[in-house]
């Protein structure tokens, strides 16, 4: 299995869109490769590629992908695919602003081209520059966030935000992990992430590849672990952080951050600056995606309830931002209060 140091979570090659399918992990590692706009919407409507930033990058490749799959020369009709693909990626999912901000700097690319053979020159270097500004971001933000991280701390965290929430370079965990590259000992408790585990299969996983310690919790066991005082901080990415430092997060982060507060644990968000939506004054703002029933009522194709149960399936909520210590972008620590203009 390939170490998760070069992990290639989202990469363009030869025309296609390779992604890690995270469905599949851990139990097989396989990077499926998508040729088509249906396929690219596919995959991150399903979460085989899942996490505010990597969405980010797989939405700019698809872009790519819509144009090459186009047939037709005309500059006015390859405008016309261009829309029409990015309408269908940016309807995937709609919390994470991530998304939706790469869409738009690839559409400000395609319509100023002034011919076709330009418009594919820049439309690829458009979503290189994403690419590769994501990891330069997780560089930096990983490194202030590690400055939080104390030799021998016991860290929890929430839902996955390592190498394959992002082009490769993690946002929360990735902080742990610049930590535990700098010789502080570090162990990772994990909250399973319920109902599709991605603590439990995502987040372990890149710990083991990384020689972390971790240990996997249920949610309904987090309470119990704050209060036992073993928890010296909690670590959380974000799908979209409002201007005044609201944070919409994976669905569950809300209980953690209130139980953090009640047994005085700090809670750190480490994100991006692509993540703040300034155009948002506050969390009330954040479109909040709710998913099929069925990854509720059932588990691995078998039912766990009764035919008929309706379920309550948002994949996100919003912290306010007086619950949350400090946010972690690549331009250092943010402190309360918090007030993030555009840009």
């Amino acid at each position: 299995m390939p170490s998760i140091v070069a992990l290639p979570t989202v990469r363009f090659e030869a025309g296609r869109l390779r992604i890690i399918d995270q469905t599949l992990l851990p139990g097989r590692y396989e990077i499926i490769s998508l040729g088509t706009v249906d396929e690219v919407c596919e995959a991150i409507r399903s979460l085989r590629v899942r996490g505010a930033p990597a969405i980010g990058v797989a939405g700019a490749y698809g872009i790519s992908v819509a144009l090459l799959e186009a047939r037709t020369k005309s500059l006015d009709d390859l405008r016309g695919c261009l829309a029409d693909a990015t309408r269908r990626i940016g309807a995937t999912r709609p919390t994470a602003v991530n998304l939706a901000w790469a869409l738009e700097r690839m559409r400000v690319v395609w319509m100023s081209a002034h011919d076709a053979t330009s418009l594919t020159t820049a439309l690829a270097r458009e979503a290189d520059a994403i690419l590769n500004e994501d990891l330069a971001m997780s560089d930096a933000m990983t490194t202030h966030g590690a400055t939080l991280i104390k030799d021998g701390d016991a860290l929890l965290t929430h839902c996955n935000t390592g190498g394959l929430a992002t082009g490769g370079g993690g946002t929360a965990l990735g902080a742990v992990f610049a930590a535990a590259a700098a010789g502080k000992a570090v162990r990772v408790f994990a909250n399973e992430t319920r109902p599709l585990l991605q603590g439990a299969r995502l987040t372990a996983w890149e710990c083991a590849q990384r020689g972390v310690p971790v240990t996997v919790l249920v949610e309904g066991a987090a309470a119990s672990l704050l209060s036992s005082g073993k928890i010296a901080s909690v670590f959380v990415g974000a799908d979209r952080v409002a201007a005044n430092g609201d944070v919409a997060n994976k669905v569950g982060t809300l209980g953690v951050a209130v139980l953090a507060r009640r047994a005085r644990v700090p809670f750190y968000v480490v994100a991006p600056s692509s993540t703040i939506d300034a155009s948002l004054p506050d969390g009330a703002c954040i479109p909040i995606e709710h998913r099929a029933p069925d990854e509720v009522v059932r588990f691995a194709g078998v039912a766990t309830s009764p035919d008929g149960v309706e379920a309550y399936n948002p994949a996100f909520d919003v912290t306010p931002a007086d619950l949350i210590d400090a946010i972690v972008t690549e331009r250092g620590v943010h402190r309360p209060p918090f007030a993030f203009g555009r840009g």
